[in-house]
């Protein structure tokens, strides 16, 4: 049986913990300050422990109120996604897409994929979430997402599949003052003395460690200086000064007037986004993702092999 009364308090615990003011809270949740602290103390007494320390500033929470609160957060994702697909279905929707994307394959992959699928399935609501790529197997072994398209290659477990869908060639991201920005092209063993921005490697483990394979093969370990979670980030830090940036060649289009983008001497490819799904649980409709984006696939290859 669901606990409704639970499901309320844990409601006004994430309210409060997001708000950091108990009065803050009240005026979000439509409700006055009293029955907010009491529904904070019930559920305090009931689980037996402090969630929050109360002072004149407001109110922060305690380690133990710090510790649950992601699995609030996940908590309170799922009951949306749950008040969705109810609603969906009350309304004739004929089901419920969740995607998990990192910033890049919004902008290409994701939109064509969605318009194709939702002509073959016009009753369908896609949910897209947006996602680091270190959080992509994780969502997709938990059910939080159905398909991630995110930096993967390699084993990622037993029951993960992938599919790499962009590949793009390295290039080096200069300051534009830089020497090297002088130069057509650049030998990847003549950074071996400069200072990197490189992208962190707690987001994309694999994309970070083919990068630093890749300058080890020409004879030396990058100094990483900053550490970055997005590719736009890297080419910002440059543009600042910070360093240089390993990024994917197909960046120079988008590459601000204080920095370019030079390709490299060696032919170093790198997957940029990939799909990836769970086969613990049978998806009609992420079959039809995979067969989608495995025929666009196999249209590319034709057209450039």
């Amino acid at each position: 049986m669901i606990n409704f009364r639970l499901i309320r308090h844990l409601w006004v615990f994430l309210a409060v913990a997001e708000e950091q003011h108990f009065g803050k809270a009240a005026r979000r949740l439509g409700m006055t300050q009293p029955p907010v602290t009491e529904q904070i103390q019930i559920l305090e007494q009931a689980l037996k422990v402090k969630l929050f320390e109360r002072s004149s500033r407001g109110a922060q929470l305690t380690p133990v109120g710090a510790a649950i609160l992601p699995v609030v957060r996940k908590f309170a994702d799922q009951l949306d996604r749950l008040e969705l697909a109810v609603n969906e279905a009350i309304h004739g929707q004929s089901g419920v897409l969740t995607l998990g994307c990192i910033s890049p394959a919004l902008f290409d992959t994701v939109p064509r994929l969605i318009e194709r699928i939702r002509a073959d399935n016009p009753r369908l609501t896609v949910s897209i979430k947006e996602i680091d790529t270190v959080d992509a197997i994780p969502a997709l072994l938990s059910g939080e997402i159905d398909v991630a398209f995110a930096r993967l290659e390699g084993d990622l477990g037993p029951s993960i599949r992938s599919m790499p869908l962009k590949q793009d060639r390295l290039a080096v991201a200069l300051p534009r003052s830089h020497p090297l920005a002088e130069l057509t092209r650049v030998r990847l063993s003549a950074l071996a003395d400069q200072e990197f921005v490189m992208f962190a490697r707690h987001v994309s483990p694999v994309y970070f460690d083919s990068l630093t394979a890749a300058c080890r093969s020409a004879g030396f370990s990058p100094r990483v200086i900053h550490e970055v979670k997005t590719v736009s980030s890297q080419v910002g830090f440059v543009g600042c000064g910070q360093g240089i940036a390993l990024v994917p060649a197909s960046l120079k289009k988008a590459a601000p007037e204080n920095v370019v983008i030079r390709p490299l001497k060696e032919a170093v490819n790198l997957v940029t986004t990939a799909v990836a799904w769970s086969t613990e649980r049978e998806n009609p409709l992420v079959k039809a993702v995979i067969a989608a984006l495995s025929a666009d696939n196999a249209t590319e290859r034709k057209y450039t092999g």
